[in-house]
């Protein structure tokens, strides 16, 4: 069989002959005795890491230290991170040009490390367990781990904390070789017929870090942005300590925020749309109390469709790929603090109730209560939270961004509801936003079930009733960013409503006519209807 046409691709060659170079000797768990952060060392192909060593501790500064108490490190940043000690008969030089003859970019993410061989943070080694079902008790995930590390004699020395809505926890060894076989029979075990999420966790202890130093923990969700999570993830390993930079993929926001518990004074950064965000808070919130710094100022790569809250705070409306990531860090540095309202949305569910109009927040969670209240609390903005239940059917989670009850809240479900069922489809922003305008053209045309919905409920605002004029939804705004940018509330005008903020302990209800109303907001034609400004909602 002939092929019909073919095409032409280019290689990337490795020069042959080529005995001599340089390579990048990075400082690792060194401590403020090295006032550099790399050093770029000659080397041939006779050079091993005996030499290196020797004189990579030199350009350290540190001559009159013995080089047998050092090792070199060879750390791969290509997928994930993954280190390994290198003999000292190695070459660098060589290992280096055989990995180039495979892959030039996988060359390029390949470190060198020197470090003690006696770790300065001590023998222990935390393992992060995950993929187990959650909101089980402490014995029952003890038994679960029994039965999978009991067989082999590889018994953790402790076990905690433990994040029992999420079905995972810390274990703790004072044996590292015990705690490397440990790591391997949990990652090639299953429960229930998922497949264990292990990670070794790197141990950052806050005297290694200088003073006046304000260390960056990065979050990136690789699934956001299309390609554009995965190329960041890449960037900002290459820029930083590659230990400060989490796929939220591999175990989501709680590793990160468990090696960063005992430092005093970070910053993070989330590389993701607002649901990323409001899941890096919420996982803050819940173990933020069991950490030195409980509020640590977070700034955002919008890489979401709508990305609202980045607008509102001025991270843009979107991050189209082309700025250098060393900008973004820049930003960071010179970004100012500032505070978020937060507010906490009770659902008391009534099964006995008739078909109620649809209720969700701004990522289009849906369900159909008959009552929610939200009040401010101070702290950290959280927002899409899966959410609790109790046993009276009240479900209590936090919303950031804005609120809707009724036909925007109903497009907003079906949307996230096409969303969940084909994920690998909505995985560009003008994608998803035509997506959603389709649905909202069916709606037009199809049955309204929120007609006539300011019959149907009864608001409260700071205590006192409020009329409804004719409408088919309601939003709940936090902030002056919805829709992918639009603002229902509008601009400034001279009535009795006081000028909103995302930090004035108030929230702002307007409404909607219908879905022709919800499109002409989002295009900027109309605002929707003011209807009253508030700390405590109700609604029945």
């Amino acid at each position: 069989m002939t092929t019909k046409c073919s095409r032409k691709f280019l290689h990337v060659t490795m020069e042959k002959g080529n005995d001599e170079g340089f390579i990048r000797v990075y400082p690792s768990r060194l401590g403020a005795a090295v006032s550099i952060d790399h050093t770029v060392l000659p080397v041939t192909s006779a050079t091993c890491v005996s030499d290196v060593v020797i004189s990579a501790l030199q350009q350290f500064d540190l001559p009159d230290t013995k080089p047998d108490d050092y090792r070199l490190m060879e750390v791969m940043l290509d997928k994930g991170v993954s280190e390994r000690v290198m003999e000292h008969t190695e070459k660098p030089w060589e290992l280096l040009k055989a990995i180039g003859r495979d892959s030039i970019r996988q060359m390029e993410m390949t470190r060198f490390y020197l470090q003690l061989k006696k770790d300065p943070h001590g023998p222990r080694i935390a393992l992060f367990v995950g993929n187990l079902p959650p909101n089980l008790s402490q014995r029952q995930y003890e038994n679960i781990l029994a039965d999978i590390l009991g067989k082999v004699g590889y018994k953790y020395s402790s076990i905690g904390p433990i994040y029992y809505e999420y079905g995972s926890m810390v274990i703790t060894y004072e044996d590292s070789e015990i705690a490397v076989r440990a790591f391997y029979t949990l990652r090639e075990s299953c429960y229930d017929d998922k497949n264990l999420l292990v990670m070794l966790l790197p141990n950052i202890l806050p005297h290694m870090i200088p003073e006046g130093v304000q260390p960056l923990l990065v979050f990136v969700n690789v699934k956001s942005g299309g390609c554009q999570g995965l190329e960041l993830i890449t960037s900002f390993r290459k820029l930083l300590n590659p230990y400060q930079v989490f796929d939220l993929d591999n175990g989501g926001p709680l590793p990160g925020l468990y090696v960063f518990r005992h430092v005093k004074k970070y910053k993070i950064l989330v590389c993701g749309g607002d649901g990323t965000v409001g899941w890096v808070l919420q996982c803050l919130d819940n173990v933020g109390q069991d950490s030195e710094c409980q509020s640590p100022a977070c700034a955002i790569v919008p890489l979401g469709t709508g990305n609202d809250l980045a607008r509102v705070l001025r991270w843009g409306p979107g991050y189209n790929g082309g700025e250098d990531p060393i900008n973004l860090l820049k930003d960071v540095i010179d970004a100012e603090d500032i505070r978020l309202d937060r507010w906490t949305v009770v659902f008391h569910v009534d099964e006995k109730a008739d078909e109620k109009p649809a209720v969700t927040n701004s990522t289009g969670k849906g369900d159909y209560p008959n009552q929610y209240l939200p009040f401010p609390q101070n702290g950290i903005v959280c927002y899409d939270p899966a959410g609790s239940t109790s046993e009276d059917n009240t479900q209590i989670f936090v919303m950031n961004n804005y609120f809707g009850i009724g036909i925007e809240a109903e497009l907003c479900l079906d949307f996230h509801m096409a969303r969940e069922e084909n994920p690998n489809k909505f995985n560009s922003r003008l994608h998803n936003k035509g997506v959603y305008v389709k649905m909202g053209l069916r709606k037009m045309v199809s049955r309204k079930l929120c007609k006539d919905l300011h019959k149907e409920i009864r608001l409260e605002v700071d205590g006192k009733h409020v009329e409804l004029p004719p409408l088919e939804g309601i939003i709940i705004l936090n902030i002056l960013s919805w829709g992918s940018g639009a603002n229902p509330w509008g601009p400034e005008k001279d009535d009795h409503f006081n000028k909103p903020n995302h930090w004035d302990g108030n929230l702002e209800v307007v409404g909607v006519t219908g879905i022709v109303h919800l499109g002409q907001i989002q295009s900027g034609l109309r605002s929707a209807i003011r209807i009253a400004q508030g700390g405590k909602i109700i609604n029945d």
